[in-house]
């Protein structure tokens, strides 16, 4: 098996300052948000009983009723309706003149000020729940600006200068998840364990191939699954997230006709740096184990679509129900996320929930450090990660979630 080993960080490059590593941090909390959002009606479930039903005993609880029951009207309403009403409800018993519809400056304010009154210590007079109960919180308020403002970007906040408004969801500003990092951190020394997306291992990458590949799966059920593991493959060789191994292009991938040891991978665009070519990966094929290889799995994509398939545009395409490959079709991030969390729960995984849209970048970190031996200077190079994201990056190295189920052989060969 050929390997390449990735370029050497800058032994001179300078610290990063504390503002970066905060500005890091919120980056973080958004990214860990996002995860919660795929799942956030099963996870909202479990909640519940921390926000007991109204006895719509006074004026603000009617109020907050009736609002929520007017303004989320389809089916995700029984799932967090209660949470809203309870947001509401606090507001107005605290102050008559206040406006749920309102979104401004003072709203991610008002979020927090929600969340400390469920989180915050019993012993300053709040309710003491986890943090668990934060995030899931802060979950719902968003679907419930998400509500108010359909037509709003979904991954900003600021105020647009022109209409001195702002623009976007309230819960993804930088006053919100300053205090999340806050308040995680004030849970952590408490000594409560937060539940942050899980890493998915190369052992879990092992049982999703032989899951979407299953012999004894229907035909057309095994075409989209060729497509959904060559996706969820690149994502944690990769170490990308779900929405950019989905914006890759044929135009990306560069095989050279009859070359069986490589493939060359580019990326037009990442979160970080939405402007030119940022990044690109030389893959190696892997003799030594199929099931995580390339080259066999751009083969795989390749075969499933054949001559028919024009070679341009997004390179992952959906699969109808019959098994057609569809040209005009392209897989979707929320689809392919769906498919993740089926094929876990396919797979008898009781924690399925908490993977998600970083799990294969967070795995495919710590399949570098754990079973390849990378250093973390050659992981960062491989990411196209600066120091200042290192804050990012251990993060994914380690979490309480991962692995701890190891814990009695950690020093066995020592």
């Amino acid at each position: 098996m050929s390997t390449m080993n990735p370029p050497q960080a800058s032994q001179e490059a300078p610290q990063p300052t504390d503002k970066e590593v905060e500005e890091e941090l919120c980056l973080l909390d958004l990214e860990d948000a996002d995860s919660i959002l795929e799942h956030v009606q099963d996870l909202i479930s479990q909640h519940l009983d921390e926000f007991p039903e109204d006895q719509i005993d006074d004026e603000a609880a009617r109020y907050a009723a009736k609002m929520t029951k007017a303004s989320i009207t389809d089916g995700t309403r029984n799932g967090h309706v209660r949470i809203i009403r309870h947001y509401i409800t606090f507001h107005l018993r605290r102050n008559k003149k206040f406006d749920a519809k309102r979104v401004d400056e003072q709203t991610p304010r008002d979020i927090a000020a929600f969340i400390t009154q469920k989180c915050g210590p019993p012993e300053e007079g709040f309710e003491g729940r986890k943090y668990s109960t934060a995030v899931l919180t802060r979950a719902a308020l968003t679907m419930w600006y998400k509500h108010l403002r359909p037509n709003e970007s979904l991954t900003e906040w600021r105020l647009d200068s022109t209409t001195n408004t702002w623009r976007g969801l309230p819960t993804r500003s930088r006053h919100v998840s300053q205090f999340m990092v806050g308040l995680e951190k004030t849970k952590a020394k408490s000594g409560e364990v937060s539940s942050s997306a899980r890493a998915l291992s190369l052992e879990d990458i092992h049982r999703l191939y032989q899951h979407c590949m299953n012999p004894d799966l229907s035909s057309a059920q095994r075409r989209a699954g060729t497509v959904r593991y060559v996706a969820f493959l690149l994502a944690w060789l990769m170490l990308l997230r779900i929405d950019e191994v989905i914006k890759l292009r044929f135009e990306n991938i560069d095989k050279v006709p009859g070359e069986r040891k490589f493939v060359d991978v580019s990326l037009n665009t990442r979160k970080q740096n939405q402007t030119g070519l940022l990044h690109s990966w030389r893959l190696h094929a892997n003799d030594s184990d199929p099931m995580i290889c390339p080259v066999r799995a751009f083969i795989l994509l390749g075969s499933l679509y054949g001559p028919e398939i024009k070679k341009s545009g997004p390179l992952f395409l959906h699969v109808s129900a019959q098994g057609a490959v569809m040209q005009n079709q392209p897989l979707t991030a929320p689809a392919l996320s769906r498919a993740l969390a089926r094929d876990l729960q396919g797979l008898g995984y009781s924690t399925w929930a908490l993977y998600g849209t970083h799990s294969f970048r967070r795995g495919g970190c710590q399949y570098r450090i754990k079973v390849r031996r990378w250093s973390a200077d050659m992981v960062a190079a491989w990411g196209g990660w600066s120091q200042v994201e290192a804050v990012t990056m251990f993060r994914y190295f380690y979490s309480p979630n991962d692995n701890h189920e190891y814990m009695h052989d950690y020093d066995r060969n020592h």
